[in-house]
């Protein structure tokens, strides 16, 4: 008789957090059989993640995270579903309190991670993806656990090329990131004056395709006019989609933003912007399957993400000091040679 083990997973973060979570489902599938069944609490803005994911089987959609239990519907539906037939293991990978009440109601045999046990992380992982991965060690044979990485199923590639009338090789421009959209100094930014100057540079070399999201358009104006050839998929791509389109490219240039971990997921070459941001915490996360680039410009007072040092900087001198060239060139040799792109 075939014992199949069902397993609850809590990550309700922003986009590159429910990225390093998926480090968990393979190791999860090598561990306990690949019939492992496998669902996933997150926010409704990331849970299309999974939509071609067959490795999960239900998403539960959960925006109401500080509602308490008796006020929220969807809390009350995930807890109902546990009782009907209990997890084998609910993974918490959710540090806020308005998620105790949650992981205590839901009914499952084990219980790890944050709000259930006292998480004590060694001093020598630092990357949010180790962290999180730390929180399930205790169940996974080390072996298995050493080799889960992040990753990300999308749309097929073939599918994607054909519906967006992709070339097979071209490199994938990502300018924007999650803080576009505040009233405030986008401190993960680089100079809208820089992208424009290093799209056109690029272009000139090898096709380069435009990817932002839909709502982002008032910054994507400003871009504008991309150069000829160039292909605007900007708000075009529902999020399934834009994992195979990025899993397609030979690489991606972004900052420290939700498609840089995707691109870190698929294994596609990254070339990510990084200044306030600390790249060995938060960055694209390396692996041996894949290539990550951080480009800084290597300030002494990098990185200084959300602390008085970043409040007072008026300049973001961090990414303003990245120049065009310095992108333009790491990206441009040898880079194109090796990804059959003409140079």
């Amino acid at each position: 008789m075939v014992v199949t083990t069902k397993v609850l997973i809590i990550r309700c973060g922003a986009l590159g957090d429910l990225v390093y979570a998926t480090s968990v489902i393979d190791a999860l599938k090598e561990q306990f059989g690949n019939s492992t069944i496998i669902d996933f609490v997150c926010t409704p803005n990331t849970s299309s993640l999974f939509d071609k994911d067959h490795r999960i089987r239900k998403v539960y959609k959960l925006s109401q995270k500080k509602y308490p239990i008796w006020l929220s519907s969807q809390k009350k539906e995930i807890i109902k579903e546990s009782k009907k037939i209990p997890y084998d293991i609910l993974i918490n990978f959710e540090f806020g309190k308005q998620f105790k009440s949650l992981v205590e109601n839901i009914q499952a045999h084990q219980k790890i991670g944050a709000l259930i046990e006292d998480i004590k992380v060694p001093l020598d992982l630092t990357h949010m993806v180790d962290i999180t991965k730390f929180m399930f060690k205790k169940i996974i044979n080390n072996s298995i656990y050493q080799k889960s990485f992040p990753k990300l199923i999308g749309t097929d590639t073939n599918e994607v090329l054909k519906k967006y009338n992709l070339p097979q090789k071209y490199i994938i421009i990502s300018p924007s990131n999650s803080h576009q959209k505040r009233n405030i100094l986008n401190y993960r930014a680089w100079e809208n004056k820089s992208w424009i100057q290093l799209i056109e540079q690029l272009s000139l070399k090898t096709q380069i395709v435009i990817i932002g999201n839909k709502g982002e358009e008032p910054f994507f104006n400003k871009l504008l006019p991309y150069p000829q050839g160039v292909i605007d998929l900007v708000g075009k791509t529902s999020l399934v989609d834009l994992i195979g389109v990025i899993d397609a490219a030979q690489a991606l240039v972004a900052t420290d933003t939700g498609t840089a971990h995707i691109a870190s997921a698929v294994n596609t070459e990254v070339f990510a912007l990084i200044g306030p941001t600390p790249a060995n915490i938060t960055g694209p996360y390396k692996t041996p399957l894949n290539k990550v680039h951080i480009i800084s410009a290597n300030k002494a007072c990098s990185p200084c993400y959300k602390t008085e040092v970043m409040k007072n900087c008026q300049d973001n001198i961090c990414m303003n000091e990245i120049s065009v060239n310095q992108v333009y060139n790491i990206v441009n040799y040898p880079h194109l040679k090796k990804w059959g792109l003409p140079n």
